[in-house]
């Protein structure tokens, strides 16, 4: 099922496709795609409405980021070995995990702003996890009893502010619209094989990042087994895992984002983002 959030920013409402790819408001059924209602029982009772009973809305409306105010939006640093050598950066030898703030979460179609003091913005095409139980040391054979879905994230990220501004990465990776997320929740009963999928970028027309997930350093499962090590993961919760050689960073000379770009994103199976840049003035 592809679930999505319909509306205006901070009045979006949860809503689903069905089979003629109609959008279906399901805010009867749901009060929104939160940490409180993103479990596998509320799964169930989308499943069993009728979706063409519900009402339309129109597609031309906007969409949201397809969940709202996660406890945890967590990231995974470079777990694709090619992007690991583009940055000059050894392969990890267990997950490199670091925060990006939820109130960063936009649209898959809303602009990427470039702040007002940012000289290296930067794009990151990748797959999110989305939870739907809460996960404590779980075991890696088990990890996807604890999955609710799979959708696009797009890790936007401020070099100068990750690389050289000291501390962690989370402030490179937290700007106001540094997280699209979406268009799409897909829950994992629609995706046959999570461990190939084929995900790209393209920047201007032009094709910059390639990947397929069967190149992960850590897969999906190794990644919500290694984290609920140590952090409780809750129904809601983000984990975006990691993004394909072909950054901006990695670049003879870095090519990073300007105003005017326009971006657009493919994942298998989890559809497509198109966002447009512009300078914050």
């Amino acid at each position: 099922m592809k679930l999505l959030r319909v509306g205006e920013f901070g009045n979006e409402i949860p809503a689903a496709l069905d089979d003629e790819n109609k959008i279906r408001d399901l805010s009867k059924i749901i009060k929104d795609f939160s940490p409180e209602n993103l479990n596998f029982e509320t799964f169930e009772k989308i499943k069993k409405a009728d979706l063409k009973s519900l009402p339309q809305l129109d597609n031309n409306k906007r969409i949201g980021a397809c969940v709202t105010k996660p406890a945890n939006f967590l990231a995974i640093g470079l777990n694709y070995k090619a992007h690991a050598e583009e940055t000059n950066s050894d392969a990890p030898k267990e997950p490199i995990v670091f925060n990006k703030s939820p109130h960063c979460l936009i649209g898959p179609n809303d602009k990427v702003i470039i702040p007002k003091f940012s000289n290296s913005l930067d794009h990151e095409v990748e797959i999110a996890i989305i939870m739907g139980n809460k996960a404590k040391y779980v075991k890696e054979e088990e990890a996807q009893n604890f999955i609710f879905g799979y959708c696009i994230c797009n890790d936007i990220s401020e070099r100068e502010w990750q690389k050289k501004r000291g501390g962690q990465w989370v402030k490179g990776k937290s700007g106001d619209t540094f997280g699209p997320l979406g268009p799409y929740l897909v829950t994992k009963d629609e995706i046959k094989n999570p461990f190939d999928l084929n995900l790209h970028l393209d920047l201007n027309g032009k094709r910059r990042q390639t990947g397929n997930t069967s190149l992960m350093i850590f897969n999906f499962n190794f990644l919500v087994s290694h984290i609920s090590q140590f952090i409780t993961l809750m129904p809601g919760d983000i984990i975006t895992t990691g993004t394909p050689a072909g950054v901006g960073m990695g670049m003879n000379p870095p090519e990073y984002l300007k105003n005017g770009d326009e971006m657009i994103l493919k994942v298998d199976n989890l559809g497509e983002q198109k966002l447009r840049v512009i300078k914050e003035v």
